[in-house]
């Protein structure tokens, strides 16, 4: 009787053994996010629907980034409108994804640490999409660009400076080559 039970024990025990193993394979495949992508809420604009995980993923498969930097725009504080010193920069964009008409431009909203999560992800929503709109106000089709919100997840800077702050309240643009 002993043994009858000693061997249904070690079997239980190797099937759960097993079991575990395959559930742990199985979510490996399954694609990673970051933490920025995360934290991000239904309510956030994200551009042409790529809203969701997956859809990121589609997304970053079917686009290419491209090494082209584009100088950041930055914002006053608790302000999402587009400020006179980055028309130069939104202006010099326009021109450069006029002339390649297969650029695409995926436009990050980003702010600085005060302020709530649910409150920074709103305002870095504001200023990206602040930016699409002068970036439509300049011929560019809307169908080009891509708006996302980090609110502030992704700090350039992390002393708590006002200085620091000033380098954390911006747009940064990701150039990528479209389907």
């Amino acid at each position: 009787m002993k043994r009858l039970f000693l061997a249904v024990l070690i079997g239980l025990c190797m099937m759960a053994l097993i079991s575990c193993a395959h559930r742990q394979a199985v979510q490996s495949e399954q694609p990673q996010t970051t933490p920025a992508a995360k934290s991000e809420t239904p309510g956030s604009s994200t551009g042409e629907g790529a809203g969701t995980p997956m859809k990121q993923a589609e997304t970053k498969a079917a686009e290419k980034e491209l090494g082209t930097k584009v100088e950041d725009i930055h914002f006053d504080f608790d302000k999402s409108d587009v400020r006179e010193d980055a028309k130069p920069i939104m202006k010099s964009l326009a021109g450069m994804l006029s002339s390649s008409t297969a650029t695409h431009v995926v436009i990050e909203g980003n702010c600085d640490e005060r302020g709530t999560s649910e409150y920074n992800l709103a305002l870095g929503d504001r200023r990206a999409n602040a930016a699409k709109t002068y970036l439509i106000s300049l011929g560019i089709p809307s169908a080009r660009l891509k708006t996302i919100s980090y609110g502030k997840e992704k700090p350039l800077c992390t002393e708590g400076t006002e200085e620091c702050w000033a380098k954390n309240r911006r747009d940064h643009f990701v150039l990528t080559e479209g389907k």
